[in-house]
């Protein structure tokens, strides 16, 4: 399909980060957006906001609206407002850390709830084992960490906030899933653009003002 260049969608995609606190989902968004890593990150409070492009296999180019929420027990109630309507979520788990699987389990069962009352209908999963340089301390396999994502429909991909390995994938994961489901849309927009134009251009020829 060709679509027209991306400043002619100006549709944002919503993703959401979700698991416990320390399992790294704010060095792996800045892996992503900044490409940078910091090994003194802070925790955060509440949630932070990024704005990210990136493209799908195909080459088209979505922009994302990205919330990265707080993994502490006492910010778990303000979840549901940040997934609320996402196209999209990230399940971050440490593999060095066996519990941080389990609540994203939890995390999970809470996203199929909402969309099943169509609060984010068609949602993406994408699981990522973040923390794969630490593989001397890895207590979670591969195996562990794909089973649970077969399980539960979710995508799945080990990563490394650190290093960068794997990280890449998982919005390359987001944009094709994104763009397949949406892709008629997208059509039906481009089609539509066509024809204001060329409209446009017969109304400029047949002007003889």
């Amino acid at each position: 399909m060709s679509l027209p260049a991306v400043a002619q969608f100006p549709a944002k995609y919503k993703v959401v980060l979700l698991g416990e606190s320390n399992v790294g989902k704010t060095s792996m968004i800045l892996r992503i957006v900044k490409d940078t890593f910091n090994p003194e990150q802070r925790n955060t409070v509440g949630a932070s906001f990024f704005r990210h492009a990136a493209q799908t296999s195909t080459s088209v180019v979505l922009n994302y609206d990205i919330w990265d929420t707080a993994g502490q027990e006492r910010y778990r109630g303000l979840a549901s407002l940040y997934y609320r309507g996402a196209a999209a979520a990230i399940l971050v788990y440490d593999v060095t850390n066996a519990e941080s699987l389990e609540k994203a389990r939890y995390w999970v069962g809470e996203l199929r709830r909402a969309a099943d009352v169509g609060e984010c209908e068609g949602i993406v999963i994408v699981l990522v084992g973040n923390k794969i340089d630490l593989e001397a301390n890895r207590v979670v396999s591969t195996n562990a960490g794909r089973a649970m994502a077969e399980e539960n429909g979710c995508f799945f991909v080990e990563a490394s906030a650190k290093t960068g390995t794997g990280v890449p994938d998982v919005f390359k994961i987001i944009g094709d899933k994104v763009f397949e489901i949406n892709a008629p849309a997208m059509k039906q927009n481009e089609e539509g653009l066509l024809t204001s134009r060329n409209q446009n251009s017969a109304n400029k020829k047949s002007c003889r003002c």
